[in-house]
Formats: C-alpha cells, sequence, structure tokens
C-alpha cells in the first residue's frame, strides 16, 4: 500500500488552520501543521485578506507536496454577515487548492469530530487532544491547526474504507 499526503484545510477569515499528513493504509504521520492569518490586515480589507488566505494555501501545497486535500464543510450559523465572509475565506481555499492541481475533499465538522472523537459533539479541546493521541504529538497542536489534522485524519479513513468496499465489490 503507497503512502499518500492529505492536506487538511480548516477555513476562517481571521485564521485558516492546516494539518498535513502521510497515510499508509491504518498507520498515520504527522508532517506538519500551522495557521495563516489576515489579522495584520485591516477588518474592512476583504480582497487583501482572501488574497493573503489564497496564497498562503499555495505556499503550503508547494511546500508539502499533498497529493490530495480536504477542506470544512461550513454552515450558516446566527450572523448571516459572518456566514457571508467565512464563505467567502473558504472559497479562497478551495480556489487556491484547485488552482494547485488538489483534488479536494469536503466533510463536516459533526462528521470530523465523530471520526476523530466518536461524537459529533466533541468540544475543541477533544479534538485537539484526540489529534495529539492520533498522530502521536508532543503537545496539543493549536484549535484551527487541530481542526485541519483532524479532516485529514477522517478523510484519511474514508479513503480506507472506499478503496476495502471497492477491492471487496471487485472480488
Amino acid at each position: 500500500m503507497s503512502t499518500v499526503r492529505i492536506l487538511g484545510i480548516d477555513p476562517g477569515l481571521q485564521c485558516t488552520g492546516f494539518g498535513v499528513i502521510d497515510s499508509e493504509g491504518n498507520q498515520l504521520r504527522y508532517v506538519a501543521s500551522g495557521t495563516i492569518t489576515t489579522t495584520h490586515l485591516p477588518r474592512e480589507d476583504l480582497p487583501a485578506r482572501l488574497k493573503v488566505i489564497f496564497e498562503g494555501i499555495g505556499e503550503v501545497a508547494k511546500r508539502y507536496g499533498p497529493e490530495e486535500s480536504v477542506v470544512e464543510i461550513v454552515f450558516v450559523n446566527m450572523n448571516p454577515q459572518a456566514s457571508l465572509l467565512l464563505g467567502q475565506a473558504r472559497g479562497a481555499c478551495l480556489t487556491s487548492l484547485v488552482h494547485n492541481g488538489l483534488p479536494v475533499a469536503e466533510y463536516t465538522a459533526l462528521q470530523m469530530k465523530k471520526a476523530i472523537a466518536g461524537h459529533g459533539k466533541a468540544a475543541k479541546a477533544q479534538v485537539q487532544e484526540m489529534v495529539k493521541r492520533l498522530l502521536t504529538l508532543p503537545g496539543l497542536p493549536g484549535p484551527d491547526a487541530a481542526d485541519a489534522l483532524g479532516l485529514a485524519i477522517t478523510h484519511a479513513h474514508a479513503r480506507l474504507h472506499h478503496a476495502r468496499v471497492k477491492q471487496a465489490s471487485v472480488s
């Protein structure tokens, strides 16, 4: 079974988390994680903030060379303006990934939390702790990086499941 490098993205207008893992069968290996921030720019300069996200994702993709990517699906929350802004940040992430030639999978936060922590109502701290354990990290990743790593782990498990189903249907 070959190793596949997966880039997970947790979109955010102020802070976009990224996480890179290698997946080989059931084995997961941490490669890198971090955040792309736009807090140094004026809040009202949306185009500049989206450009930072787009370029930041591109730099991560070029540096770590993932074969696949995954982005969190975001839902409308109570504040329509915040939802619209988050959707634009997500769009910048998706566009950058596609621009860099990566296939994109998508999962909701609920799907990721269920895959990582066993239930969809897991708190940020629970996701951080489970990501730390699953990847045998020396410390807790930041919350945005942990969510991105959680998405990458979720995708690695889903890929493995789909491969097994495909193999069983061919046999």
